[in-house]
């Protein structure tokens, strides 16, 4: 099993005809993701060949989901589209929207996001400016890559595209479930919480890592909801234990304003939830080896 992202999805992407939405069409084809259809206004009816592969292209999510019964949607549009996109996507009811767009307006992602919750929430959101999730051995929605590892029964969620990389090479020989990608913006669809509790119910999932940094309160919540609801053993990592108070690092939501959103308190919260916290991704790798032995 997996969680939200299966061997059975039906995937269209919105921005398929673009650069960067034709450039990962293909590659997510090749990880044998089930791409249905893309979707760019105004070119429906076209075809566009991906190595032999010949997709239709839709000029609304609606039309390609009534034509494909597509159940999942990738996001790779400029972001001064993005906001329109992604409403698109929730009035037409897809189940899933991989939001893979860097730079969206916060006010922009508030309002798609407010649509989202106010039309019944209907449509689970991830990201924006995520890498997007990997079912490894079913199938792959955004930028992660392929390759490098396999099909196995640790979960990973994370706020950070290359760490989510990395966790994953470390940890190849035993393998994921599912690999979510958040995103580290102020404002996104899915959180730690979200993919914890669905870990949580996945019976092919045996522990979790997740991987945070500083900034907000995101990981002190994830804490609580651990201690509450949380029995599979869980691995953390928090990035930004160097940053100084007040500069952004990396990430638009990834600043520290005071005491508030440091990486020692949010590895406090978590160490006081029963989660080992590692000090460096690599260190986080080895723990989550550990636990996976006694599994």
């Amino acid at each position: 099993m997996a969680i939200w992202l299966t061997k059975d999805s039906k995937v269209i992407v919105q921005g398929m005809t673009g650069s960067e939405g034709s450039r990962h069409t293909r590659r997510m084809l090749r990880a044998g993701t089930n791409i249905v259809g893309g979707v760019t206004p105004g070119k429906g009816g076209q075809k566009a060949d991906f190595d032999g592969n010949a997709l239709p292209v839709f000029n609304s999510v609606y039309e390609a989901m009534a034509e494909t019964g597509a159940d999942a949607t990738v996001i790779f549009v400029p972001p001064k589209f993005a906001k329109s996109a992604v409403i698109e996507a929730v009035n037409a009811g897809i189940g899933l929207a991989v939001v893979i767009t860097e730079g969206i307006p916060v006010h922009d992602t508030a309002t798609f996001w407010a649509h989202n919750v106010g039309t019944g929430q209907k449509t689970r959101i991830v990201g924006p400016n995520c890498p997007g999730i990997a079912s490894p051995g079913q199938s792959n929605a955004g930028i992660i890559p392929a390759d490098i590892t396999g099909a196995g029964r640790i979960g990973l969620v994370s706020k950070s595209g290359t760490l989510t990389y990395q966790m994953m090479y470390e940890l190849r020989d035993i393998g994921f479930s599912t690999a979510v990608g958040i995103g580290g913006d102020p404002v996104i669809g899915t959180t730690h919480i979200d993919a914890l509790a669905a870990f949580q119910a996945d019976p092919d999932t045996d522990a979790i890592v997740m991987i945070g940094e500083i900034g907000g309160d995101a990981e002190e919540r994830a804490a609580d909801f651990i201690r509450a609801s949380v029995t599979k053993p869980v691995v953390g990592y928090i990035a930004g234990f160097t940053a100084p108070p007040g500069k952004t690092m990396g990430h638009a939501g990834a600043i520290i304003s005071g005491s508030l959103g440091t990486a020692e308190a949010k590895k406090v919260a978590l160490e006081a939830a029963g989660v080992s916290v590692g000090k460096t991704p690599s260190e986080t790798a080895r723990l989550m080896r550990e636990v996976m032995l006694t599994r």
